[in-house]
């Protein structure tokens, strides 16, 4: 189920929905990263394609780093 959360990035509020699934992982990763959630979604919220609304850039970020950590055949 997808779920609206909000926080804080770069000094102004923002909400993001996504599925419970993508942000546990997000929040592994940040963890992972040894960094804030905040930060990291800051560091997705920077490199977002112009256009791509966050919500869609954090579910692309993580489905790549899942697709970096499955082993190639």
């Amino acid at each position: 189920m997808s779920v609206k959360r909000s926080l804080s990035i770069r000094g102004h509020q923002t909400s993001i929905s996504v599925e419970d699934e993508f942000w546990a992982e997000l929040k592994r990763e940040a963890e992972q990263r040894d960094v804030p959630l905040a930060a990291l979604v800051a560091q997705i919220d920077a490199a977002r394609v112009p256009g791509q609304n966050l919500s869609s850039a954090i579910r692309v970020f993580v489905l790549n780093v899942a697709l970096a950590r499955k082993p190639t055949a």
